[in-house]
């Protein structure tokens, strides 16, 4: 079985359904946008969701496809930042407990988070992230020994707020021969670091994952087929999710349309993690390009059924029996 190393934010999601929007207008908080907070913030926001009820689940978008690559047998392993505090520990016993061997280094703020609130019949998610000790991984942490025997190396978008570091990981990523892929995160990442991200697809990454306001923001191409054509000439293999209407995969000339897996949706949260992740899985077994876009949309399906990241036990069973149906091999 191939294996994968993954980079990115460690933070803990604080998810809390909301009524109405009221609280996003409190916080100045853009409904379906994802905005940085100061510690202070923070605070403020948790505080205010914690009389709705919140969940607590250890997130970060590589963090989450790592644990899920985990999960399907694949060896994987995480770098990230926490700080010494409880969020910390929950944050690196739960990815122990799901197999990932972690390098997480302590921090000296307080670990990160993100508070997720979930609204709408779409259940659409606004973002408020305190990074935290997150922001405190440096290039100068990263030990190249720990990339060294990683197949797959994956990166989340959101660490463009330190370039540096992106772009000793990839350099270093890439001298161990790994399969490079990169998640573009969210549209306002995109834009804002839009320079360097074309930089970094161009010269480092093999495989790309993009949702269709992520490809529009980076190719500047309203129609997320073009937006695809144009991410496959930038790398090896391009993904453009369309939401609840599929995805489309490309790699050189071929390209398919992947229809969306069936699912009862309460909470997106995660299903473009999941989908990386299902997606890498079937392309370290050497399936299929299209087949490849199937997995992924199979293990999105089941997490957007679940109110956070984390996929219950009998939905991974069904999960692994449909796709043990769709590639016909045994599995992990």
């Amino acid at each position: 079985m191939k294996s994968i190393l993954g980079i990115g934010n460690a933070l803990t999601d604080i998810l809390a359904v909301l009524p109405d929007d009221s609280l996003l207008n409190e916080f100045h908080l853009p409904k379906g946008s994802m905005q940085h907070v100061d510690h202070q913030t923070g605070d403020g926001i948790w505080q205010a969701l914690k009389p709705l009820g919140v969940k607590y689940v250890a997130g970060g978008s590589a963090a989450n496809t790592i644990t899920c690559t985990a999960i399907f047998g694949m060896p994987s392993a995480f770098i990230g930042k926490i700080g010494n505090d409880e969020l910390g520990l929950l944050f690196k016993s739960d990815q122990e407990q799901y197999g990932v061997r972690t390098h997480l280094l302590t921090g000296v703020h307080s670990s990160g988070r993100s508070m997720v609130f979930v609204s709408g019949g779409n259940a659409e998610r606004t973002f408020a992230v305190y990074l935290g000790a997150a922001l405190d991984l440096v290039p100068d942490d990263l030990d190249p020994a720990w990339f060294e025997g990683y197949d797959y190396f994956h990166i989340e978008g959101y660490l463009v707020q330190n370039q540096d570091l992106v772009r000793r990981a990839v350099e270093l990523a890439r001298a161990a021969g790994c399969v490079i892929s990169l998640d573009l995160a969210s549209y306002n990442v995109v834009e804002s670091n839009l320079a360097f991200l074309h930089d970094i697809v161009e010269k480092y990454v093999d495989i790309v994952f993009a949702n269709e306001t992520e490809a529009r923001a980076f190719t500047g191409l309203s129609d997320p087929r073009a937006s695809l054509e144009l991410l496959s000439q930038l790398c090896h293999t391009a993904i453009v999710k369309v939401g609840k209407a599929g995805s489309w995969v490309r790699r050189g000339d071929e390209e398919h349309f992947v229809e969306p897996w069936p699912a009862d949706p309460v909470d997106a949260t995660g299903a473009g993690d999941t989908y990386a992740a299902g997606f890498l899985y079937a392309d370290s077994l050497g399936l299929p390009l299209k087949t490849c876009g199937e997995v992924g949309s199979v293990i999105a399906a089941k997490v957007v059924e679940v109110v956070g990241t984390k996929i219950d036990i009998p939905r991974w069973r069904v999960a692994k029996q449909e796709i043990r149906e769709l590639i016909a091999v045994p599995q992990a």
